[in-house]
C-alpha cells in the first residue's frame, strides 16, 4: 500500500459524523496514532473475536514500579506493535516513566511514549499513554 496525499481513514472510536452522516474520518497520521493507543489501551482477551489483540499494560499498572516493570513494558509495547502494526509502523523507540523517576507524574503512574516511523510516509511521530 502506498501513502496517498490527503488519505484519510476511518476515526477511532468508530462514530458518525454529524455533517455527512457517515463514519468520521481522521488524517491519515491522526489514525494511525489512533490505532496505536487502541493497541496499547487494549488488554487481551478483551475482545471477544480476537481475543489475543492489545498489549496488557493495563495489567501492570499494580506491579511494583522497578527497573524489571519499565523492561517488561518496553517488551510488551514493541512486541505488540509489531505484532498488530507491522508494515504500518516502525517502532525506534519506547520510553517509560514511573512517578518515582518522574516526580511531575502522580503516585502510581506509568507514563509510556512511544516513537515510531509511518511506513506509508517516512515520518516520525510520538504517542504517549499515561496509565494512572
Amino acid at each position: 500500500m502506498s501513502f496517498v496525499s490527503g488519505r484519510r481513514d476511518y476515526a477511532y472510536p468508530l462514530r458518525i459524523d454529524g455533517g455527512s452522516q457517515q463514519a468520521a474520518q481522521a488524517p491519515y497520521a491522526a489514525h494511525v496514532e489512533q490505532m496505536v493507543e487502541q493497541i496499547l489501551l487494549t488488554s487481551p482477551g478483551e475482545r471477544v473475536d480476537l481475543p489475543q489483540f492489545g498489549c496488557g499494560l493495563r495489567t501492570l499498572v499494580f506491579a511494583p514500579m522497578t527497573d524489571s516493570l519499565k523492561a517488561s513494558l518496553q517488551i510488551q509495547v514493541t512486541q505488540a506493535l509489531g505484532r498488530w502494526l507491522a508494515g504500518i509502523v516502525d517502532v525506534t523507540s519506547v520510553h517509560v516513566e514511573t512517578s518515582q523517576t518522574n516526580a511531575a507524574l502522580e503516585p502510581g503512574t506509568v507514563q509510556v511514549t512511544v516513537s515510531y516511523t509511518l511506513v506509508d510516509t517516512q515520518t516520525s511521530s510520538r504517542t504517549t499513554v499515561t496509565l494512572v
